[in-house]
């Protein structure tokens, strides 16, 4: 009797920890897919719907990649960090200035997915160790003075093999590359897997 009890908390674990995977995955293939979709890059203002709104399919900044990546897993970070400002608007970035939320723009502005991710629990620690990052993970970079980036890493490596990519739009759609450590990590999450 011990010895079925013990096969079965093993296989329990051992299932635990491929759902896990699973979802990393998922999310990861979901950045993937979104690199066959052709995407100028567009910082405009748009009035969207809400729940589930997006910007034009053909359009999209960094954040766009992350809420549509998410979207495909059925997590609406639109909908999300909306209702989390709304009850939490002082714990919120004060950068633009808002006196209120906006279901337009606030999930898709790099500082408050960052404060989203953090109130959620959902911080890594910043490594310089490639292996610390893992398919599905959200990293954030500083690309300079105030301007912030956001990426997925995907299960794809660097053609040394040593880093997974990374999909994002830093101007030239959405894009795979090998940009992990190009400039300074800010931020690292893990957020619903």
């Amino acid at each position: 009797m011990k010895k079925i009890l013990l096969i079965i908390l093993f296989l329990g674990f051992k299932l635990c920890f491929t759902q896990t995977t699973v979802e990393q995955i998922c999310l990861s293939e979901s950045a993937l897919e979104l690199t066959n979709q052709k995407v100028t890059y567009d910082p405009s203002y748009f009035s969207i719907d809400y729940p589930n709104g997006d910007v034009p399919d053909d359009k999209g900044v960094c954040t766009d990649v992350v809420i549509r990546a998410y979207r495909k897993i059925g997590i609406d970070l639109q909908k999300e960090v909306h209702e989390d400002m709304k009850a939490n608007f002082s714990s919120y970035p004060k950068i633009w200035g808002l006196k209120s939320t906006d279901k337009n723009i606030d999930h898709r502005r790099v500082p408050n997915l960052m404060t989203f991710f953090k109130r959620r629990g959902a911080e890594i620690s910043i490594s310089k160790n490639a292996i610390d990052y893992k398919p599905g993970d959200i990293v954030c970079w500083n690309l300079g003075g105030a301007i912030t980036h956001i990426g997925i890493v995907v299960d794809k490596k660097s053609k040394d093999g040593k880093r997974n990519l990374i999909v994002h739009n830093i101007g030239g759609g959405q894009v795979l590359e090998d940009c992990l450590f190009d400039f300074k990590i800010i931020g690292h999450y893990r957020y619903g897997i």
